[in-house]
């Protein structure tokens, strides 16, 4: 049986607060998207109980910058959970130029799930890995 990731997907508009001093989107705002992405996509998918229960914390960011974006550039970005480990999964992020279909930015983290309780790694069971297919 092949499985699907769920891409979930949100539009954005750059605004002034999101450059930097070359006038284009500071390199840290992408993170934060990055971050905000994922975390909108858990909020959006799980159950309140899962979302009581466990918790997401992120352990590396891989981001490669491909080009740059500017004062009111229309983008799209796109996430999905990718392998899955024992208590690890890795989260793909895609930021594009809405308007050009551009690749600005793509991203690989690393998150590890924890029991919300105890703070301790928590193993990914096949219910929560339902949680991001399709």
């Amino acid at each position: 049986m092949e499985v699907n990731p769920d891409i979930y997907e949100k539009k954005l508009t750059v605004e002034e607060k999101h450059l930097d001093k070359q006038k284009h989107v500071n390199n840290v705002q992408y993170l934060q998207w990055v971050q905000d992405i994922a975390e909108e996509h858990w909020e959006v998918r799980a159950s309140e109980e899962q979302k009581a229960e466990v918790i997401w914390v992120v352990v590396r960011h891989e981001i490669d910058y491909k080009k740059e974006a500017f004062l009111k550039d229309e983008l799209v970005l796109q996430t999905y959970v990718g392998e899955t480990t024992h208590v690890t999964s890795i989260r793909h992020v895609i930021i594009k130029n809405s308007e050009t279909d551009e690749l600005l930015v793509q991203a690989k983290t690393t998150w590890c799930l924890l029991n919300a309780s105890t703070k301790k790694p928590s193993r990914i069971s096949e219910e929560l890995k339902k949680v991001f297919l399709q």
